[in-house]
């Protein structure tokens, strides 16, 4: 079980996992989830976009169901919140960071999965960025809040990982994907983030809005 559990193909998404896990956890504690809620939020936010991708490409069954450690690490994360969530809660900044991190990774090996699939270029970095945000979509869809993504009150969180995609696309374009430009495109991806968590980008709204509506 322990070769299992930390085999080589699932170590550095297992960083990832764990960290998308904590956001999901964190999220129902604050919306005042019991312990089975906490645990389905941080299953679904670190494994739902890879589910996603899995099931669209014909990856069957899906990783989580075939590796243990993709579905042992999010409840790791859950039981960790739920003992010591006000002391997770002081380290929200290095949360974020990691986040950012899984997202940079994540926005990579979902695009080249789907390529190795047979996807074109177009879809697989479509794919690449539902296996980023893909999660944290239904996270919040879960807990009865709108999605972060559309939100425009919230720092730039897609666009980095489209970016990162799209970095990927360009190198299997021109048959430049390596181990190097793969962790290059990840680095793109998670600096993006930073800046954007740092500097408080956001996407622009409708052009010469005049909406007399309420914002919620």
């Amino acid at each position: 079980m322990l070769q299992q559990l930390f085999s080589p193909s699932v170590q550095l998404d297992v960083i990832g996992i764990f960290v998308f896990a904590i956001s999901g956890a964190l999220l129902a504690v604050r919306k005042n989830f019991d312990v089975f809620g906490i645990a389905v939020l941080a299953e679904v936010t670190a494994l739902g976009g890879g589910l996603f991708r899995d099931l669209v490409i014909g990856a069957v069954p899906p990783a989580a169901f075939t590796d243990l450690a993709y579905f042992v690490t999010p409840l790791i994360a859950a039981l960790v919140v739920f003992f010591l969530h006000p002391h997770v809660e002081r380290i929200q900044a290095a949360v974020l960071v990691f986040d950012a991190a899984g997202l940079g990774l994540f926005c990579v090996s979902g695009t080249t999965k789907a390529y190795s699939y047979g996807l074109g270029l177009t879809a697989s970095a479509t794919l690449g960025l539902a296996t980023a945000v893909g999660g944290g979509v239904l996270r919040d869809v879960l807990a009865n809040e709108v999605p972060s993504l559309l939100r425009w009150d919230r720092d730039l969180y897609a666009v980095p990982a489209i970016v990162g995609a799209t970095v990927v696309v360009l190198c299997l374009r021109y048959d430049a994907l390596t181990p190097l430009t793969s962790g290059l495109a990840a680095v793109t991806a998670f600096v993006l983030r930073l800046l954007a968590m740092r500097f408080h980008w956001r996407a622009p709204r409708a052009w010469n809005r005049r909406s007399t509506v309420t914002e919620e």
